[in-house]
């Protein structure tokens, strides 16, 4: 389907809006700036997204959005995949998408607004962190999960997991800068040693033949 006029519009717009919001924040964009960018008129920017509140809150929920389609949208696993690679590739992903500079740019400026604007903190969570978790927890309810992973509240767990993975890289960069993103290589020594430590009390052993040695 060819996209129309209007719809051409409304994406010049928001792609314009991001790089104004990214490089001027909040407090430094206007909409002249960001209609002039677009090549429309200020009426149709107010047009499609009624305010400069409601087109940075559109901005942040297609940003948070567009990155967590790239981290969910693959396919589960199947019953003979091995859930430790499987959830390694699935945490290196995760990190790998969500640790670039622009998101963690828009990261900062949603922290920074949050007291005038909370709803733009409701929208970053929303369609990130808590996709993430809610994504995670269906995952765990999956009969190729379920049957070997023991977990009695899959949402906890999915809770849980995305906080070994993410918190400690975000909290790194969030606090010192782009140059602290680690590589690729690094991001995936740490996703493999978050799911050791998330499997390791939800890993079935064996009992002793004889309880008494």
């Amino acid at each position: 389907m060819n996209e129309g006029r209007s719809e051409r519009k409304r994406r010049a717009i928001l792609e314009a809006a991001e790089e104004v919001f990214l490089h001027g924040g909040y407090l430094g964009t206007n909409m002249d700036e960001i209609a002039a960018r677009s090549q429309v008129s200020k009426q149709t920017v107010y047009k499609h997204f009624g305010n400069k509140e409601r087109l940075f809150i559109e901005i942040v929920t297609h940003m948070t959005t567009s990155a967590g389609d790239l981290v969910h949208d693959q396919p589960g696993p199947t019953a003979g995949t091995d859930l430790a690679t499987y959830l390694t590739d699935y945490a290196h992903r995760q990190l790998t998408v969500v640790l670039t500079p622009r998101l963690m740019r828009v990261r900062r400026l949603v922290i920074g607004e949050v007291p005038r604007f909370p709803e733009l903190a409701e929208a970053l969570y929303h369609h990130g962190p808590g996709r993430a978790i809610d994504n995670l927890a269906r995952l765990f309810t999956q009969p190729s999960f379920a049957g070997r992973l023991p977990i009695d509240d899959p949402h906890e767990a999915a809770s849980r997991f995305n906080w070994l993975v993410m918190s400690e890289p975000i909290n790194r960069v969030m606090l010192l800068g782009d140059d602290a993103i680690p590589t690729s290589e690094e991001l995936r020594v740490h996703a493999a040693q978050s799911v050791r430590l998330f499997l390791a009390p939800h890993t079935r052993t064996e009992p002793d033949d004889d309880p008494s040695q």
